[in-house]
């Protein structure tokens, strides 16, 4: 039987109309919002590296890394130091830093010391407030590396070697309530570890949905969506499939709809997924063929908390791969970066 569509909420219709019409003049109108006092400074002409990553901590302070193995930085590490790395694809002796911390309050740059490829790796903060980072490429696929933040300069990366049971290139971090972080995914990795380890449970867990979703020598589910839902499970997302998954007895509590893209909660609570953007089945193939497809322009929207969720399809002003999304009040978001015709390491 077929079903009635959900209406699109008022306030982000209203949101998207205004975007569209307002699409060709944006530079006419950047201009005009001047006078009213919004502008953009340039705070520092270079940082000395690319910020592949980027947090920031509790202290106000922007920890920034990129990769290791693409050759020497702009900046180089204090004291005469020097990173000896005999595993290093490029450089096995690197005197300059990958990674630096931002002081926002003195607008100033600090070298920091990454010791191994942090290359599509994953991280979160955690409770106490530091930031962890995990695999990556090449010598650092299965390290944990710490950034502890302190209120003078004394505080660098703390490396761990061979500290995950898995590589972990483009895999997923989330925070958990005990303080422990979950690790999902990776490229060629179709399972999920935790970290910090407790005593006796130092392994990797195999996850199906994982393998499942991997097309072969199609790269379309890494860096898997990871969320918290308001019953405790997970909502996973990856490729174009998505479940519900109780981690802590490792079962699928729910399989969700099919959301045509290639990428039980409180009382009163609803959880709500919007997915936006990504590309056409197929594209990366097509891709090695000299035949680049373009983005999608579609949004799905799924109400994970209902007994029976459903996608719900809606259209953004123009199509987007890789994007950033923001939460606004009123049910607004905007996305921005992204490209309409480009194929990326993910959606």
């Amino acid at each position: 039987m077929a079903t009635t569509p959900t209406p699109i909420p008022a306030p982000l219709l209203h949101y998207l109309l205004i975007q569209l019409l307002l699409l060709p003049y944006q530079q006419h109108i950047l201009t005009l919002a001047a006078p009213g006092g919004g502008k953009w400074n340039l705070l520092l002409s270079n940082i000395g590296v690319s910020a592949m990553h980027m947090q920031l901590v509790n202290t106000d302070r922007v920890i920034l890394f990129d990769r290791t193995d693409f050759g020497p930085s702009n900046i180089s590490l204090p004291n005469n130091q020097c990173r000896n790395d005999p595993n290093d694809l490029t450089l096995k002796v690197d005197c300059t830093a990958h990674s630096v911390e931002y002081d926002v309050a003195s607008n100033s740059i600090r070298p920091l010391n990454v010791l191994t490829d942090v290359w599509c790796s994953s991280g979160s903060a955690m409770p106490d407030g530091s930031l962890m980072q995990t695999g990556g490429f090449n010598d650092g696929d299965r390290n944990v590396r710490v950034y502890k933040p302190c209120s003078d300069d004394s505080c660098d990366w703390q490396e761990f070697d061979v500290a995950l049971r898995q590589k972990r290139w483009y895999a997923t971090n989330h925070i958990l309530p005990d303080g422990r972080q979950i690790i999902v995914g990776g490229r060629g990795q179709f399972s999920y570890e935790f970290y910090p380890k407790k005593a006796g449970a130092d392994q990797s867990y195999n996850l199906p949905f994982l393998s499942q979703t991997n097309d072969p020598r199609i790269e379309n589910n890494l860096y898997p969506f990871v969320f918290l839902n308001t019953d405790g499970n997970l909502f996973i997302f990856a490729n174009n499939r998505a479940i519900l998954f109780d981690y802590t007895n490792g079962v699928v509590v729910r399989k969700l709809p099919n959301n045509p893209r290639d990428l039980q909660g409180g009382a009163n609570v609803t959880a709500e997924v919007l997915v936006c953007g990504g590309a056409p089945k197929g594209s990366f193939t097509s891709a090695n063929n000299g035949n680049f497809v373009g983005a999608l322009n579609t949004c799905g929207r799924i109400r994970i908390s209902d007994p029976n969720p459903q996608w719900v399809m809606e259209t953004m002003p123009s199509a987007r791969v890789m994007g950033d999304m923001c939460c606004y009040q009123m049910e607004m978001y905007s996305s921005s970066t992204g490209h309409p015709q480009v194929l990326l390491g993910g959606i």
